[in-house]
């Protein structure tokens, strides 16, 4: 059973062990795929609805995106799990010769740029849901508005736990020109993200508040 399939109160007895997969990335990937998960149920809420008629073939594409999203992600949840057992087996290799030490570099160095790639996959999967929450937010139900912004701060949760499972195998990376270039781009993609975000998700607290 991969790891998505599981019910999620053996998902979360998982994650509360001390069993190295699912960890923080698991999580990350749970929480963007509920995101999406809202994203869908807006929509469901406002598909064939006179009110949003002059919507609707947009709401028909969202609707298609938003399950592909929610699929993605929750196969992102067994990638990360995947990208970190070999990590797991390179800290445990033997490292007494300069020929030991020098193969397990070897399958460090590759260990980590999986294991970093992951969650940094993930990230871009959280971006274009983010994107895709807040075109719901604007032409979807009224009567789901909050959802709507629940995903939104979801995607953004998610992100910034993403980042920083790129950044703790970053950080132990020999070649800092590959760990700075994938820290740029968690940089560039969290900027993007806050950017949608923020003000999709003021807008909705604003208008819930009637304000």
């Amino acid at each position: 059973m991969s790891m998505y399939e599981k019910k999620i109160n053996l998902f979360l007895e998982g994650l509360a062990s001390d069993a190295p997969v699912p960890g923080g990335g698991g999580a990350c990937g749970l929480v963007g795929a509920t995101a999406a998960a809202l994203g869908s149920m807006v929509l469901s809420l406002t598909t064939g609805k006179k009110k949003y008629e002059s919507v609707q073939p947009e709401i028909d594409e969202l609707i298609q995106k938003m399950a592909k999203q929610r699929i993605r992600l929750l196969s992102a949840i067994d990638r990360d799990a995947e990208a970190f057992r070999p990590l797991s087996e390179a800290y445990g290799m033997p490292r007494e010769t300069p020929e030991e030490i020098e193969r397990r570099d070897a399958v460090m160095a590759r260990a980590l740029k999986d294991a970093a790639t992951a969650p940094l996959d993930m990230m871009e999967l959280l971006l274009e849901t983010a994107s895709l929450l807040s075109r719901i937010s604007e032409i979807g139900s009224m009567l789901a508005i909050s959802d709507a912004g629940v995903g939104l701060s979801f995607c953004r949760s998610a992100l910034y736990g993403a980042s920083l499972n790129v950044y703790i195998n970053t950080k132990l990376m020999k070649d800092r020109q590959l760990a700075d270039q994938m820290n740029g781009r968690v940089e560039e993609i969290l900027k993007k993200a806050d950017a949608i975000i923020v003000p999709a998700f003021n807008a909705i607290s604003v208008n819930l508040k009637g304000e």
